[in-house]
């Protein structure tokens, strides 16, 4: 057996590792299915409630607006009490609110019980993320983060199906639907029970022989911590819009908005969308899409491996720009290329999708890292919430020609902002792409003056 030092970065993947990604994951597959099968609870929902178009808007959109809540303050304080106990915490309090979905009696209580399941949700994105980023090896750090969005696509896929099979049944299976998330969601606690702390934190806290005893219990007696004690960062959230970090704190929020909005916009209302289109059979076309999605995803996670982040983000938001501005301009009597060019769309902005897990990850130092995380998550579901929600307006005044232009100018603001500002962070220690110092492989002389 091998006794030689060798740094926790640089460590072959374990399956310790694959135990914290599997743990991580199940937020990013609850989160899709949470997402998904409010839009089906709603056939039955609405005459059920009697709701108005204002209370059917805020229950649709709750998740996402205790996501937006749920990023900015649990991530926060995880970089003050550490990650352990908030990914435990959120996740007992997804399963508690989803199971009491089953009992709620007005569109009150439903609209508060998924504000609370989207707190746990955003809380779990910004810890999630910062735990797994913390504990893998750089080497396999892209792979590991990247892979949500594979798990996203898979819970959404689910959530259709179970809805077309339950809200066929009984008038009130809308009840058992958005229940039913309450069981992965508790498998997930109950799995999460023992996982430790993530000891990049320990050590910044000064807890040295905790954060030893962590990574030699689970990674290995050899696995040496030397260099996270470098740098010193507040814990203050101001610290991320510093004269350091603002940069990366713009960058990431802005570049997950920007691939957000038509993400959200798109496959929220793809059925509306493919009929204004004039795709034939658009239920056909729509489910064909969201399977495109983890076709996508799947796609991601080797153009993660193979190209540097910073290229596969600008090369990718230049092809959704010029597809989405030949879509806007294209007769809507082209049916196949219209079609072909949403292939492409699905595809790439799937593929490029899974740079939301990375990034922002990979962007700040330790003492911030959830904070980070949090903020870029909280930017992108609102932007989510408040692009949905104008969609159908936007549709009704202006077009699917004005539409398609502003989601095309989203893009290209997209692109500008990546050019600009994006760090380069593959193949960096995790605390030399937190820091912007350079490394033999890593950042140009951009990037790490970031």
């Amino acid at each position: 057996m091998n006794t030689s030092p060798v740094r926790m970065d640089d460590l072959p993947l374990k399956g310790f590792h694959c135990r914290i990604a599997g743990l991580t994951f199940g937020a990013h597959l609850t989160d899709g299915y949470v997402l998904g099968v409010i839009g089906y609870a709603m056939i039955q929902l609405v005459p059920a409630m009697q709701l108005t178009p204002l209370q059917e808007g805020l229950i649709g959109g709750s998740a996402l607006i205790g996501l937006f809540v749920g990023s900015l303050t649990l991530g926060w304080i995880s970089d003050h009490i550490g990650r352990q106990k908030i990914f435990n915490f959120s996740f007992m309090l997804i399963t508690l609110a989803s199971f009491l979905q089953f009992f709620a009696t007005t569109p009150e209580q439903l609209f508060w019980l998924r504000v609370l399941i989207g707190f746990g949700l955003g809380g779990d994105y910004s810890v999630g993320h910062t735990l797994l980023a913390e504990f893998a090896p750089r080497r396999y750090r892209g792979m590991l983060l990247g892979s949500f969005s594979v798990v996203w696509t898979i819970g959404y896929v689910l959530a259709s199906v179970m809805g077309h099979w339950l809200i066929q049944g009984q008038p009130d299976a809308w009840r058992l639907l958005l229940a039913s998330a309450a069981a992965p969601a508790l498998i997930i606690t109950l799995l999460r029970w023992g996982t430790p702390e993530s000891p990049r934190w320990l050590m910044r806290q000064g807890r040295i022989s905790e954060a030893y005893a962590v990574v030699h219990r689970y990674l290995g007696p050899n696995v040496q911590l030397g260099e996270e004690m470098a740098v010193s960062t507040s814990r203050n959230i101001r610290a991320l819009f510093s004269q350091r970090y603002w940069r990366r704190t713009a960058f990431n929020s802005l570049f997950f908005v920007c691939l957000v909005i038509p993400w959200f916009v798109i496959y929220t209302w793809l059925p509306t969308i493919a009929l204004t289109l004039g795709l034939a059979d658009a239920l056909t076309a729509s489910l064909m899409l969201n399977v495109l999605l983890i076709v996508g995803a799947l796609l991601g996670i080797v153009l993660t491996q193979l190209l540097s982040r910073r290229h596969f983000l600008l090369s990718s938001f230049f092809v959704l720009s010029v597809t989405l501005l030949v879509m806007a301009f294209l007769p809507t009597e082209q049916h196949f290329l219209l079609l072909m060019l949403f292939v492409l769309f699905s595809t790439i902005i799937s593929a490029a999708s899974n740079l939301v897990g990375i990034l922002p990850a990979e962007s700040f130092p330790t003492d911030i890292r959830s904070s980070g995380v949090g903020f870029a998550t909280a930017m992108s579901r609102l932007g989510a919430a408040i692009s949905t929600g104008l969609l159908p307006w936007a549709l009704a005044v202006w077009g699917m020609q004005i539409t398609l232009l502003i989601l095309t100018g989203v893009l290209l603001v997209g692109l500008l902002v990546t050019w600009l500002w994006a760090p380069e962070t593959k193949d960096l220690s995790l605390v030399a792409a937190g820091n912007g110092d350079k490394r033999p492989g890593g950042a140009n002389e951009r990037s790490v003056s970031l």
